[in-house]
């Protein structure tokens, strides 16, 4: 992990805590959900589109999709989302994209995201985002790579 290499000591410490503090998937092992099987940690998917923000979604607005019960703020972008759910769901299944790089599936904070060639990439937190961040293009090749391998795979047998 050359990454981590370059860290500050604590930073790593940091989040090699976090990760090993991480939830797991329940709705199944291709996308990460909570215990109530909702996505994206209850955020509006749509939302991160539009308002490029992480927006809290109304548990009575809701949409199924892949397994996973998606939350939204306006039944607009319930509506929006399921004329073209592929479009706005997360990749890497709603699990933490950096974590992916690393072949590892973390649950997520629904508060840090990046939207990249018009796709959503969600990660586990905020200091997560940053690490993502120093290497964009790098962490992004790797998860893509990683992805066939992993997709099938439980988070706990990572």
């Amino acid at each position: 992990m050359k990454i981590l290499s370059i860290l500050s000591p604590l930073k790593t410490l940091a989040l090699l805590a976090a990760f090993s503090f991480s939830s797991l998937s329940f709705a199944g092992v291709e996308v990460q959900t909570d215990e109530n099987n909702v996505t994206l940690a209850g955020h509006d998917a749509v939302a991160y589109f539009t308002e490029n923000a992480p927006v809290e979604g109304d548990a009575n607005i809701s949409a199924v999709h892949n397994g996973a019960i998606y939350h939204f703020s306006t039944a607009a972008n319930r509506d929006t989302f399921n004329a073209n759910p592929e479009k706005y769901a997360p990749q890497f299944g709603g699990y933490c994209a950096y974590g992916t790089s690393l072949g590892k599936k973390f649950a997520i904070d629904g508060k840090a995201f990046e939207l990249i060639d018009g796709k959503l990439y969600v990660q586990k937190s905020e200091v997560v985002q940053e690490v993502w961040s120093e290497n964009t293009q790098a962490n992004l090749a790797a998860a893509n790579k990683n992805w066939p391998k992993i997709k099938g795979i439980a988070a706990d047998k990572l």
